[in-house]
Parts: structure tokens; C-alpha cells; sequence
């Protein structure tokens, strides 16, 4: 049996796809199954993956579920103790499975390892940013609000944490054991992240390390950004199901914080009403993310109202500074955390 079960949902990423395989087949730590599950891609991704020849690729056909869909089925197909989850377009560095099992094997309470992530774009070139969560004392409150696992392609989660969580449903005709809920066909992670922590015994914790290189989509419309909001709000009330007191102490400030990344959102893609309407919306939710993140929140709402006002090329020159600046803060923060 393989100590680690690596899931790999694929749905036409036909441009990535090898890159992503071959960052798994060139892991330090070798004792692992890859189980690509094909949700039914439209492309050339799957006859990409079955040109690779190592024996600890399996790849699974199925009909489209969406990316909690396949990754249910990974779960329900992996062998191993422990399961690494990786998006199609994103890639590892060599010593990702390494330093999980390491970190896993040592604390037995801990259910969820997970890392920082370093960005890059449609060319694999770093972009010179990062995502830096905290990586200790993760309460139930954290996670709601700050989401510290941050993509779905940074955790690496023991069997039996899905175990814990699992439920049977009935949702294409017969009943099946599931743990991400297939309905959700956004918003999927943070809504499992949640249950765990709400309802399991299992810690969460990171390392501190950047192991994941997370692919920076270059879209992103305010189309999709309103889609996001409304799966966030259907996650929120399903989690107010089974934990109403918990989610009437922290609702209004975790709104506030997915409202302030979401007007982040839309100040990446310049888009000028929505930035504004989404970070006054975020303060308006709880003006306390001003106390308890006020260097995030104020760059925000400068980012915002600075993309109204000011003309197009000096602002594109403020923000491409502002990037410099904080890339090299993290790149700082990075280093300092591994020593």
C-alpha cells in the first residue's frame, strides 16, 4: 500500500497538465500512488496523462461532477494513509510529499499539514507574491474568516480525517459515501475545511514553507466573483445548520473578509464599480477588519478608490510598485520562517 494517495482531478488543462504530473513524478518522496481522476475532459489532458509511463499513475474516467465530485472520487478509490489534493494547473516542488509526511508523521493530533504557496502565471514564471498564512493555533473562527489552507492544491489531510467526516447521500442516482459536498461547485474547500474543524478532533496546522506554486488565472470576471459570493453564502448557511451559535459570533466579520477579498479581486482585474461597491459592502458587514487587519484593509480601500480616480497608467504604476514592495516583504517573511 502507498503511504500517500495524491488526487488529481483534470477537466481540459491541456496546456498544464504535464508540467503538474511531472512535478508529482519528481517528488524527493517517492511512496505515493497518482490517481488522475478524468471529470469527463473535453480536450487532450487525459491522452496527455496516458503518455506517461510510471507505474504509480492510475487514471480514473467518470462522468462530469465537478471538482468536489472528483475529488470524492480520488478519496474513495486512495489507498493511502495519507491524501495530497492538486489542482491540474498548479505544481509542486520537489519536497512537498517529503515535508508533509514528515510533519504528519511526527504530531499524530494534527489531521490537516498545509504550506504556503508561491504565485506564478500562464508561463509557470513567478509573479513575486505569495500566500502566507498562519500556520499555528488555527481555531474554528480562523478558518472561517481567513481560510489559512488558502488553495486546493496546498493540503495534504490523513484518510482518516475524510473518515471522520464522511456522509451518504444520494445525489446521481445512488447512494454513495461523500466528503466535499458535490453540490457545491464552488466555494467546495472551504466549506469541507470548516466541517472539519467544527466537527472532528483533528488539529489543522501548516509548515512554513512555500511548497505549492499556485497558478494565478488571468481571468476572473465580476461575473464569477458574484458566483463566489453566492457559494460562500450558501456555504454559511449550511454551516448554520449544525453550528448557529458559532456562526452568530463570527458570520459578520467572516462576510466582511471574503467581501474584502473579493473587491481584491475585482482591483486585480480593474474593475472600477465593483472594487468599491465590494470593499464599502466589507465595511459595512464589520468595520472591525479596520482593527484587526487595518495594513490590508487600508491598502484596499486605497487600491479601490485610487483605481476610481486616478488615470489608468499612474495608477499601473502604483500598483505594479506596491507589488515590488510586498513581494519583497514575503520573499522576507519566507526566509525568516525557515530558519
Amino acid at each position: 500500500m502507498p503511504k500517500v494517495s495524491v488526487i488529481m482531478p483534470v477537466y481540459n488543462v491541456e496546456k498544464y497538465i504535464a508540467e503538474t504530473i511531472s512535478s508529482v513524478l519528481a517528488q524527493t518522496f517517492t511512496d505515493f500512488e497518482l490517481l488522475v481522476i478524468d471529470d469527463e475532459s473535453k480536450d487532450t489532458s487525459i491522452e496527455i496523462c496516458e503518455g506517461f509511463t510510471d507505474a504509480r499513475i492510475q487514471i480514473i474516467h467518470q462522468k462530469n461532477r465537478g471538482l468536489a465530485g472528483a475529488r470524492n472520487t480520488g478519496i474513495r478509490h486512495a489507498k493511502g494513509e495519507y491524501l495530497a489534493f492538486l489542482d491540474s494547473d498548479d505544481v509542486w516542488r520537489s519536497q512537498k510529499l517529503e515535508k508533509h509526511v514528515q510533519h504528519l508523521d511526527a504530531n499524530p493530533a494534527i489531521g490537516v499539514s498545509f504550506c504556503s504557496s508561491e504565485f506564478i502565471d500562464d508561463d509557470s514564471q513567478p509573479l513575486g507574491n505569495y500566500q502566507i498564512p498562519q500556520i499555528k493555533n488555527i481555531t474554528p473562527e480562523l478558518v472561517l474568516c481567513r481560510n489559512p489552507i488558502s488553495n486546493g492544491s496546498v493540503p495534504v489531510i490523513r484518510k482518516a480525517v475524510f473518515q471522520d467526516i464522511e456522509f451518504i447521500d444520494n445525489f446521481y442516482g445512488t447512494e454513495e459515501k461523500f466528503y466535499f459536498d458535490d453540490r457545491f461547485r464552488q466555494s467546495e474547500d472551504i466549506e469541507c475545511w470548516i466541517r472539519i474543524v467544527l466537527t472532528t478532533k483533528w488539529q489543522l496546522e501548516g509548515i512554513p514553507e512555500a511548497l505549492t506554486l499556485y497558478r494565478v488565472n488571468s481571468g476572473g470576471l465580476s461575473a464569477n466573483m458574484i458566483k463566489q459570493l453566492d457559494s460562500w453564502e450558501k456555504v454559511i448557511a449550511k454551516t448554520r445548520t449544525y453550528a448557529p451559535q458559532f456562526l452568530a459570533q463570527w458570520e459578520s466579520l467572516a462576510r466582511a473578509y471574503q467581501l474584502r477579498y473579493l473587491a481584491r479581486r475585482a482591483i486585480r482585474n480593474q474593475d472600477r464599480q465593483a472594487g468599491v461597491a465590494l470593499v464599502n459592502r466589507a465595511l459595512a458587514s464589520n468595520w472591525k477588519i479596520l482593527i484587526y487587519e487595518p495594513q490590508r484593509t487600508l491598502l484596499t480601500m486605497f487600491a479601490a478608490y485610487s483605481i476610481w480616480i486616478l488615470p489608468r497608467g499612474l495608477y499601473n504604476s502604483i500598483e505594479s510598485f506596491a507589488l515590488q514592495l510586498t513581494g519583497k516583504s514575503q520573499r522576507k517573511a519566507i526566509a525568516k520562517n525557515r530558519t
